[in-house]
C-alpha cells in the first residue's frame, strides 16, 4: 500500500479514494497489463489532484516517468 501523506486535505482524501481504487484493481487483476493500468491510473488521477489542489506534484511526474509515461 502506498504512503503519501499532504497537509491539504482535499487532496489526501483524493489520494486514499485513488489507493483504495488500486488496491482493488490491482487485486482483481489477472495480468501485468492490468496491473499496469491500475498503476498509471492511480499516478494520474493524484497528479491531477496535486495540481487542482497547488500541491507538490513532482512525486507523481516522477513515477508515471519511471512507469513509462512521457507526456
Amino acid at each position: 500500500m502506498s504512503v503519501i501523506y499532504s497537509e491539504n486535505s482535499t487532496h489526501r482524501a483524493n489520494i486514499a479514494n485513488a489507493e483504495r481504487v488500486r488496491q482493488g484493481s490491482i487485486t482483481a487483476a489477472s495480468t501485468q497489463t492490468a496491473i499496469n493500468t491500475a498503476e498509471l491510473l492511480f499516478y494520474r488521477t493524484v497528479l491531477a489532484s496535486a495540481l487542482a489542489n497547488n500541491c507538490d506534484a513532482s512525486t507523481f511526474t516522477t513515477a508515471l516517468w519511471a512507469l513509462g509515461v512521457r507526456s
